[in-house]
């Protein structure tokens, strides 16, 4: 079922949300990779904050290519998300509605996505150049010495996404083996 939300997402919109949909993302969306996961948790440890408020936001984990003229943004395809697993729960935790990315989640992942409420999406992988037409203003609001991989603020029109894991715990990647496997 194709669904239409805004971001930041409520918890009531996250629980409307079934493993399988195909949803347009609007509003505001952050980028972030390994790197900045990784200065993020170290954030929390020393007792700072975080460069945006994680509450009800979502992450891509997506590192751009440079923008060509006249464009805020270069090909914006996304990365495999286990590699941001290990800084996963503690993000969900405080609050964190969703993530885009691609590939698996951990156990842990799984578990913190259903204990918190929160989805993850996934974008095609190789499709950076058509998802970068979604992405209209890209401003980077942190860790600027990353480069691809500082945090950005996105603003995204009708953001191609299809839920995979639910906030319930439904996973795509396991309901749709079961569904095409061949006896």
């Amino acid at each position: 079922m194709d669904k239409y939300i805004n971001a930041p997402i409520s918890k009531e919109v996250a629980a409307d949300l079934r493993s399988g949909d195909t949803v347009y993302i609007s509003g505001t969306i952050y980028s972030a990779r390994d790197a900045a996961h990784l200065r993020m948790s170290n954030a929390l440890k020393n007792g700072e904050e975080l460069p945006f408020d994680i509450v009800g936001n979502v992450i891509y984990y997506m590192g751009p290519s440079p923008s060509r003229e006249g464009r805020p943004i270069g090909s914006a395809g996304p990365t495999t998300a286990g590699r941001m697993d290990k800084y996963t729960p503690q993000l969900l935790d405080l609050g964190l509605r969703g993530m885009i990315g691609k590939g698996k989640r951990t156990q842990d992942v799984y578990e913190a996505i259903k204990r918190n409420g929160a989805v993850y999406f996934a974008a095609i992988g190789g499709a950076g150049a058509l998802l970068s037409k979604a992405i209209k203003k890209s401003e980077v609001i942190a860790y600027d010495d990353l480069g691809t991989e500082a945090i950005r603020k996105l603003e995204v029109e009708n953001f191609p996404v299809i839920v995979v894991i639910d906030s319930e715990g439904n996973n795509l990647y396991e309901t749709a083996i079961e569904e095409f496997k061949m006896d």
